[in-house]
């Protein structure tokens, strides 16, 4: 593994949500980190930096990359939205992503990928990394996109990625569906680091979920990298997560929830 000591990383999307609880985690456990957005963070650590970055804009996105060690990757659009809005954003944003850590020299990433990259799987069965995708809508398909540009930057420029299939990042679990996908942010630092300085990591995918749920999803590779998450959903669940489901059957039936539900027909088909 590399030093956390000296690493220095970019957080592009850390002035999001989930950007700045997971810098808030990071902070204390590497040397800088260096904010990437369009939009200032309200509050900066002692060994923080802002840039203003346009992932759109591949010249910006090299700059801004410049002397880094790592990249966290959570920028984009974080659901559903017009096919156009998609594939500029997610898809275009994130291949720039990768020509920039390629042409900067960085040789690690680390890929916010999301559950809904397997949602269309029924809650029934178990999902492992190297399973078939089943994207339950547009932002998942341009996950699966990212999640194959990582792949591919491996294959063909040895750049490093852990691909982060992120359950539920919500402050705290809100719904049922939640108590099984939700991810802390001690939890996601975690993984961030295995990501940032395991030797093991080339283009490897694990699932971004905290202690007491899972049971969707085989994440044994992250174990046996590491990952042991401390802290147990249904301790920070909101009450009305351990209220009865209401969702529709649909919702009910697929990993992704509603995610699934929207524009579905109605008819369930397993395979």
């Amino acid at each position: 593994m590399g030093d956390r000591k000296t690493l220095r990383i970019g957080v592009l999307g850390g002035a999001g949500r989930v950007g700045v609880a997971l810098r808030r985690e990071l902070c204390n456990r590497v040397h800088t980190i260096r904010v990437l957005d369009l939009i200032k963070p309200p509050e900066l650590s002692a060994n923080e930096t802002f840039r203003q970055t346009d992932m759109l804009d591949p010249h910006d996105l090299s700059a801004a990359f410049e002397g880094l060690d790592g990249i966290v990757h959570l920028a984009g659009i974080p659901k559903e939205a017009p096919l156009q809005e998609i594939l500029a954003v997610n898809v275009t944003g994130t291949t720039n992503v990768y020509e920039a850590a390629r042409r900067t020299g960085v040789g690690r990433v680390v890929l916010g990928s999301s559950n809904h990259v397997v949602g269309c799987y029924p809650r029934s069965a178990q999902v492992g990394p190297m399973d078939q995708m089943r994207p339950d809508g547009l932002y998942g398909l341009s996950k699966c996109w990212g999640e194959l540009t990582a792949g591919l930057y491996w294959d063909k420029h040895g750049i490093r990625s852990l691909i982060i299939r992120i359950g539920n990042s919500s402050v705290r679990p809100m719904l049922p569906r939640s108590l099984e996908v939700w991810i802390s942010p001690k939890d996601l630092c975690q993984l961030t680091m295995i990501g940032l300085l395991h030797e093991d990591v080339t283009a490897t995918t694990v699932f971004g979920v905290s202690r007491g749920g899972g049971s969707w999803w085989d994440n044994s590779l992250a174990a046996r990298m590491g990952y042991d998450p401390k802290d147990v959903i249904s301790d920070h669940a909101a009450p009305e997560a351990f209220l009865p489901d209401e969702e529709g059957p649909v919702s009910r039936h697929f990993q992704g929830g509603r995610y699934v539900a929207a524009d579905h027909d109605g008819v369930i088909r397993d395979r």
